[in-house]
């Protein structure tokens, strides 16, 4: 009997490594997998339709298409319900066409749409702060399909399942799951088709028919003396502005900060003398925190649960770095 704890912790020892060479060779299969639908992504030709689906029943329709052409890369996204909106992408110059708003581009290499654009650039700097685990094969769509999950290192976030094509290794499902593993979103492809021509809708765009790049023009705050001094494992911040509202000429402070997975705004303004109501919405994957700390109103807007929310609210500090 007392030899019997000892050899339970030879086992356990022995084990660990092995354990651990397991765990390596899984994060290396899911990376492979990843890396292989970047490629994919970026050189196929390929028209996908897709539904954005939403726990209350409402839903998306989307057309997706893209192309090689020349060595230079061609996208179109298309909302099909609607009064529609359409991006198109001609390298590295994003064009947006919406209803009630003038025609628009912007310098990007990737079309800002329902699927995280860190997918398509590099997938392998999401495990700063999530870790990928290969679940297994299924069929989506008609299609054999290798499903990975991809999870929050410090579970401040949601999680997702993720299936990519067994033959392409393109996208055919993407679930964001809450923090009880319950669907917030969904999307869904219904059809694709991989083909060796390109689309023959690349070949009506009319290249100088595009609308101008326009670049953001950042202002500066009064006070731009304040920091986060807490933010999710693999988060940081990506951009920073201010701007006069045009009512009252008031300052409001702006940060964008983002993981690859998910975007999160956060705005500052000092309240006159009708204070804040402190409290959050949520709607879906999308919540909206509002706080008061002194004589300043935060709100946190983006894809992640209130409590994280809040979290990065209060770890504003004033006066500058620390």
């Amino acid at each position: 009997m007392t030899r019997l704890p000892a050899l339970l912790i030879l086992l356990v020892v022995f084990s660990l490594p092995v354990l651990a060479q397991q765990e390596e060779r899984t994060d290396n299969l899911a990376k492979a997998w990843l890396e292989k639908m970047v490629w994919s992504l970026r050189n196929l030709n390929y028209q996908v339709s897709f539904v954005l689906l939403y726990p209350n029943g409402d839903f998306e329709p989307y057309t997706w298409r893209h192309a090689l052409v020349e060595g230079e890369e061609m996208e179109h996204l298309s909302l099909l319900n609607g009064p529609g909106r359409e991006i198109v992408r001609l390298g590295d110059k994003v064009s947006y066409f919406e209803p009630n708003v003038p025609p628009y581009s912007l310098k990007s290499d990737v079309i800002n749409g329902p699927i995280p654009a860190e997918l398509f650039r590099q997938p392998v700097t999401l495990g700063q702060g999530y870790d990928f685990v290969m679940v297994g094969t299924s069929r989506i769509s008609g299609r054999l399909a290798q499903q990975l999950r991809i999870v929050s290192k410090d579970k401040s976030r949601y999680s997702y399942n993720l299936w990519l094509d067994k033959q392409t290794a393109l996208i055919l499902r993407l679930d964001m799951l809450d923090m009880q593993g319950e669907p917030l979103e969904q999307i869904q492809v219904t059809s694709m088709q991989v083909t060796a021509e390109p689309d023959e809708y690349f070949s009506r765009i009319e290249t100088e028919k595009m609308p101008p790049e326009i670049s953001p023009i950042n202002g500066q705050s009064e006070k731009p003396d304040w920091q986060l001094e807490w933010l999710p494992t693999g988060m940081t911040e990506v951009r920073r502005s201010a701007h006069r509202l045009p009512l009252t000429g008031q300052w409001v402070d702006y940060m964008m900060l983002s993981d690859g997975m998910i975007d999160v705004s956060v705005y500052l303004q000092k309240l006159n003398a009708v204070p804040a109501e402190n409290g959050w919405l949520q709607q879906g994957a999308n919540t909206l925190l509002s706080l008061q700390v002194g004589d300043m109103e935060i709100t946190v807007v983006g894809k992640l649960p209130p409590q994280t929310a809040s979290s990065i609210a209060k770890s504003i500090r004033f006066g500058g770095p620390r």
